[in-house]
């Protein structure tokens, strides 16, 4: 009977125990459902993301996925890939550029709780929104900067183009930079398309395809021999790009997939700590998991120590007196 009296207690101890480890697991999932955000500083992005939709950003010389793209397309498949991966707190807008303006069509807002809505606004944009065929690009950034600036001194600048420019600058002209300072306004030039020179697409007001561009339908450089301006062609104008990023004080890339551009835009020299309200919910709930896991588990087998050959035997327990 003494066995008995003990046994009976520590079934009843360990059964409690296991109670209790639902109990707490249960409050854990309660705190998780009811817990608010927390703020916590946060390093955080601010851009006015900009657009060209000039008629050479239609070239489908641009590769996404391994398949043949338009740059443009390129470009908001970009921003659509990063968007998720901008911390909550950061804000995004959209501006688009042609002839030698840029126009906001979206101020910077929060990220995570416009997420809906920036997404939705990216796929509308496209060159029926286009107001002039002409193409300034370096008027466009100085633009863009203004933009930017007027905004906050926090928002940075992207701005998506091939470089094309149309009519075609002269030999060593230079946007006029006003009451720009390089660097004030920090962001990156991104240049999209490749290397070789392609046909112009031309499409309506409506967007339709209209044949391409021809030689004598454009303005050609009057600098070069006759016959060897191209300017009905567009590729990447990468050192035109290289040379008008360092005058503003953006860096260049060359897009060449999402990561391309996350190195990019999440670059900490551009971020700025922020007060932001942070979901940590998940951590009672991966807590109150961890311990029905624990609760649940199957025991583990118990080792039983071999038997040694020419050994001595195993100590029998001492028997006592009932």
């Amino acid at each position: 009977m003494t066995r008995r009296r003990w046994r009976l207690p520590l079934q009843l101890h360990a059964v409690g125990r296991r109670d209790g480890v639902i109990a707490v697991a249960a409050l854990l999932f309660a705190l998780a459902l009811w817990l608010p955000p927390v703020t916590l500083q946060r390093p955080t992005y601010s851009y006015l993301v900009t657009f060209d939709l000039t008629q050479s950003m239609d070239v489908e010389d641009a590769v996404w996925n391994g398949a043949p793209v338009a740059r443009l397309a390129a470009a908001r498949a970009a921003m659509r890939e990063l968007l998720p991966r901008l911390p909550c707190g950061s804000r995004l807008g959209w501006a688009i550029f042609a002839d030698y303006r840029t126009l906001p069509l979206m101020l910077p807002v929060e990220v995570c709780s416009h997420y809906d809505e920036l997404l939705a606004s990216l796929e509308r944009i496209d060159g029926r929104m286009r107001w002039a065929n002409a193409s300034n690009v370096g008027k466009g950034v100085t633009w863009t900067v203004r933009t930017a600036r007027a905004v906050d001194d926090a928002t940075r600048v992207v701005f998506f183009t091939d470089g094309h420019e149309s009519p075609p600058l002269r030999a060593n002209e230079s946007p006029p930079m006003g009451d720009i300072t390089p660097g004030e306004v920090g962001g990156w030039l991104i240049g999209v398309g490749g290397d070789a020179p392609q046909r112009i697409p031309k499409t309506t007001r409506d967007g339709e395809a209209a044949g391409y561009w021809a030689a004598d339908e454009v303005v050609q450089r009057s600098d070069v021999a006759p016959g060897r301006s191209q300017e009905h062609l567009s590729a990447l104008h990468e050192e035109r790009l290289k040379e008008l990023a360092k005058l503003v004080g953006f860096g260049y890339r060359r897009l060449a997939g999402a990561d391309a551009l996350a190195d990019a835009m999440l670059d900490p020299a551009l971020a700025r700590p922020r007060p932001t309200p942070t979901d940590l919910r998940w951590l009672p709930a991966l807590l109150a998991l961890a311990l029905l896991a624990w609760r649940f588990a199957p025991p583990l087998p118990r080792l039983r120590r071999p038997a040694v050959p020419g050994g001595r035997p195993p100590r029998s327990r001492p028997s006592f007196p009932r």
